[in-house]
């Protein structure tokens, strides 16, 4: 049996829309959080596998979980993040999360509505937001911020993509009952251009997700460890200029991906807001009573 690896897309950490692993993030937490990627990236990337079948890729799934939790040793990045994982004391509760919205991907092509959507956030997107506040030790308090801000990051991707999904995979994840409600249809996702009705829909949920990401703004003051604050700035900042593109641009003939400058400019700006915010949240409040 070909090994996960050999179906990897060649897709890396360098190649996301938000950093991973980043020179911000502490060195010490580098190694888990590239083998938690690799182990996540290795089923992404079966479930997106051109030519595998539905039964083959859900038994590739099926192998990386049963090697995750010890029951073999044939599959590089199940036995690499369980090795990991074992050295922090950490459970892969977030990474067997994930595998459920991969098998999704697999079973399910559609989706009915906001809900449906967010039910598969909750295992694509959330469990990786999770992982790394566990990674950092922070308080299980800052989940329902870092739950906003991953999802508002996953739809954000599904706007970008939308087409493709369609064309390569035959999956869509725009709601059912916002293309009808547009007047929109699922085909003209395999136009060049989106027509006016199908650009309501796309642009009303990219007003939705805005909405998730204005939730999730606290989260970089929740967290105590200061290199993940700026990382969460960073990716943050990342985040609302792509659905502020997503609300007025149409995905199926511009542009919405951030450039190189772009991703320069918003990764200083997110870092140089985040690094003031704690400034100004360290300095001592006066008390007239005491002075007096």
């Amino acid at each position: 049996m070909t090994t996960a690896s050999e179906l990897r897309s060649g897709k890396t950490h360098r190649d996301e829309n938000f950093p991973v692993a980043s020179w911000i993030i502490h060195r010490r937490h580098r190694a888990l959080i590239l083998a938690f990627y690799n182990f996540v990236r290795t089923a992404d990337d079966i479930a997106d596998h051109a030519t595998l079948g539905e039964r083959d890729k859900l038994a590739y799934l099926d192998l990386l979980e049963a090697e995750l939790l010890g029951k073999g040793d044939t599959q590089p990045e199940a036995v690499n993040l369980r090795n990991a994982l074992a050295e922090r004391s950490m459970p892969p509760r977030h990474a067997l999360d994930v595998l459920v919205a991969f098998r999704m991907d697999v079973t399910k092509l559609r989706y009915e509505n906001w809900d449906e959507v967010i039910h598969y956030c909750r295992y694509s997107a959330m469990p990786v937001g999770r992982f790394m506040l566990d990674v950092h030790g922070e308080s299980i308090s800052t989940w329902a911020a870092s739950d906003a801000l991953c999802a508002g990051l996953q739809i954000n991707n599904h706007l970008q993509d939308c087409g493709k999904d369609f064309r390569d995979l035959n999956r869509v994840y725009l709601p059912r009952d916002a293309l009808a409600a547009a007047g929109a249809s699922v085909e003209q996702l395999g136009q060049a251009q989106a027509p006016a009705p199908l650009l309501q829909c796309l642009h009303s949920l990219a007003a939705r997700t805005e909405g998730l990401l204005n939730d999730s703004r606290s989260l970089g003051g929740e967290v105590r460890d200061f290199r993940l604050g700026l990382e969460i700035s960073v990716i943050q900042s990342f985040a609302d200029r792509i659905v502020r593109m997503l609300k007025v641009r149409d995905p199926l003939s511009e542009k919405v991906h951030l450039g190189p400058i772009e991703l320069l400019a918003h990764s200083v700006g997110g870092m140089a807001s985040e690094t003031a915010r704690r400034a100004v949240g360290r300095r001592p409040v006066s008390n007239p009573a005491a002075g007096a």
